[in-house]
């Protein structure tokens, strides 16, 4: 009875296939250290990109506040070290769709708006510097938004 061997080949099949472990999640590796950070660090982080977010708004000419379009030209997402001082003192391309100018304009924003306020120690937590990714969004127009200062409901 070949109807009933496949039958049974298909259901041995099916339940080998769900003993099998689950793919492992990719997960981006900075947000997941910082969720592994206490509430009150990832609050005194937050506060701290809003400083910075200002700061790179105020120094540039080049930003836009409203409206956010529905399709961004480029996303350029950097990450930004800065030092006990308030010293930018590393600050690189951590994801980008290939938009060279535009990643340029995001790097010269930065160093631009330069130096910011100092971390808070707690921030610093006995560390020299405190790391953080900030995301630009840019319309076609090639001006761009700091993704720190845009809500959540604008976005979804």
């Amino acid at each position: 009875m070949p109807g009933i061997r496949t039958l049974v080949v298909a259901l041995l099949c099916a339940s080998l296939g769900a003993c099998a472990p689950a793919p492992a999640a990719r997960t981006d590796p900075e947000a997941a250290r910082q969720r592994e950070r206490p509430l009150p660090y990832r609050a005194a982080l937050h506060d701290y990109k809003l400083g910075v977010a200002h700061r790179i708004v105020q120094s540039s000419a080049d930003t836009y506040s409203h409206p956010l379009p529905e399709v961004m030209k480029s996303v350029v997402v950097l990450e930004i070290t800065v030092d006990r001082t308030g010293a930018a003192t590393a600050v690189s391309i951590y994801r980008s769709n290939g938009y060279a100018h535009l990643e340029e304009r995001a790097l010269a924003s930065v160093a631009k708006a330069g130096p910011f306020a100092p971390p808070a120690a707690a921030l610093l937590e006995g560390a020299g510097s405190v790391s953080f990714l900030e995301t630009f969004l840019f319309r076609d127009d090639d001006s761009f938004q700091v993704r720190s200062l845009v809500s959540n409901e604008k976005l979804f």
